[in-house]
């Protein structure tokens, strides 16, 4: 009774949760949702943008790169007065302004190749990203199925809880009445209170499915989150009428991993031409513009007014007096900032060529070293083209196998149904001991478990198969 008490409390509890602004999502809305929300498809989506980027940085490799410097300095030590020509301890300060601008004519075509190569690095992270939304959007399918199987699992649970207390009821009479002994009521009960685990255990797989799908689709609320009960009552196999070989055929021109392979091998030779392209020469143009200033003063040298001439001798024999322009130096206030700048200015300009003749190696290895993984990626896209049509042939197979498993699991629960109400009627009326009912009650609710795991497992498998036909995952239906 305990736990009877503690399950309809859970039970409550879920329902009032439930009915308070509870949003039900289709499995178009939860697809349409996990693909601008899920957080796999959202890296994806930022890997292709830094694949445009890239894109942009091998544009920028054919434009002239232009930088400027500046430097301003100040020098405190022994050094020469201009004035006096004494060395002394001063400071001086001087400073220095470029613009540098270069330009590659040509790489061997490096240049070339990156640009094409960053082209297709942005349709392979494009091909990634949908291959991403492809197995994000199956789990989401696959997660919604799972929430409906522990619903109707609940449903089934509870339905035959209701007939085991109706026979515990009948039961009850029975032995009052004398016709049955009271084993058999406390062998039923027992059961009752087993079906009681069971439902709690149901209710709390129902919780734990929406979790799981609320995370796939990055919901921050799955408290007031359930999913549409569609009616499904009969699987639509309708893939099951193509043949294997079409569906693969199908799938070779569109599932985006073999792209990928594809063109990661196209990645790989356009990595091999830039390698070769190392050999060749490298032909580039610079220009330089270079200018300075000091904030020393200007040296000033002018004829003395008082004295215009000096004696430096005098001629032998004559005594006549051998003068020189009597000079007198000045320092005086540096030039103006901007006539310094114009009067001090230089430019250089020309062209630099690079030929290699020997690096150790490095480039005929890199280029070795290329050329192998082109032969691996060819390699490796055989092998994708193989394993999807392995993965094909086993979903054909496993879809065959479960619509099997479910038609026949159809066939048991129906003679199982049968033979349930041929023991009840036999129970009822004393021909039959509890013992042997629980037994054919059991078998009938292993029945009933078996097609309802089988359907979901048939449904699941439909899907999958129908993602490799071809169908995009956003038209998913159920």
């Amino acid at each position: 009774m305990k736990k009877l008490i503690i399950c309809s409390i859970v039970l409550l509890s879920f329902a009032f949760a439930k009915a308070q602004s509870t949003k039900i999502w289709t499995l178009q809305e939860c697809v349409q949702y996990a693909i601008e929300n899920n957080i796999d498809i959202k890296q994806a989506d930022l890997n292709t943008e830094v694949a445009k980027l890239d894109k942009k940085d091998a544009l920028g490799s054919f434009l002239p790169s232009l930088n400027a410097s500046a430097s301003n300095s100040w020098n405190t030590g022994l050094t020469q007065n201009i004035t006096t020509g004494v060395l002394q301890t001063q400071t001086t300060r001087n400073s220095s302004y470029g613009i540098t601008s270069g330009v590659t004519l040509f790489d061997g075509w490096a240049n070339v190749y990156r640009l094409q190569r960053a082209k297709m690095n942005i349709l392979a992270r494009e091909y990634n990203s949908e291959l991403i939304e492809d197995n994000t959007l199956l789990n989401v399918a696959n997660s919604y199925l799972n929430v409906l199987f522990n619903k109707e699992n609940l449903k089934r649970l509870e339905t035959q809880h209701i007939l085991t207390k109706a026979q515990i009821d009948r039961t009850s009479q029975l032995v009052e009445a004398g016709s049955l002994p009271r084993g058999d009521l406390l062998e039923i009960a027992a059961t009752y209170a087993n079906e009681e685990q069971q439902i709690i255990a149901a209710t709390n797989s129902i919780v734990n499915s929406r979790i799981a799908l609320a995370q796939i689709l990055n919901l921050d609320d799955f408290t007031n989150f359930d999913v549409q009960d569609p009616n499904l009552t009969d699987p639509n196999g309708f893939v099951l009428d193509k043949a294997v070989t079409d569906i693969y055929e199908n799938a070779r021109s569109k599932r985006f991993e073999v792209k990928i392979a594809e063109q990661n091998t196209l990645l790989a030779e356009q990595d091999y031409k830039i390698a070769k392209s190392a050999v060749l020469p490298r032909l580039s143009a610079f220009f330089n513009y270079n200018t300075r200033e000091s904030g020393q003063g200007n040296f000033n040298s002018f004829l003395d007014p008082n004295a215009p001439t000096r004696q430096i001798g005098i001629v032998e024999g004559t005594n006549q007096s051998v003068v020189a322009p009597n000079f007198t130096s000045t320092v005086g206030n540096p030039d103006p900032f901007f006539d310094q700048l114009s009067r001090n200015d230089g430019i250089s300009y020309g062209l630099s060529l690079s030929v290699p003749i020997f690096n150790g190696w490095s480039v005929s290895n890199n280029i070795a070293r290329s050329k192998i993984n082109v032969e691996s990626n060819k390699l490796t896209e055989d092998q994708t083209k193989l394993t999807l049509k392995r993965n094909i042939y086993q979903a054909y197979n496993d879809a065959k196998g479960s619509k099997a498993a479910y038609e026949s699991a159809s066939s048991a629960l129906e003679a199982r149904e049968q033979a349930f109400e041929y023991a009840r009627e036999r129970y009822n009326v004393g021909l039959m001991n509890a013992f042997d009912f629980n037994q054919a009650q059991t078998a009938l609710t292993n029945a009933q478990s078996s097609l309802l795991s089988n359907k979901y497992d048939y449904i699941f498998k439909l899907k999958v198969l129908e993602l490799f036909n071809g169908i995009a995952p956003e038209e998913l239906k159920l």
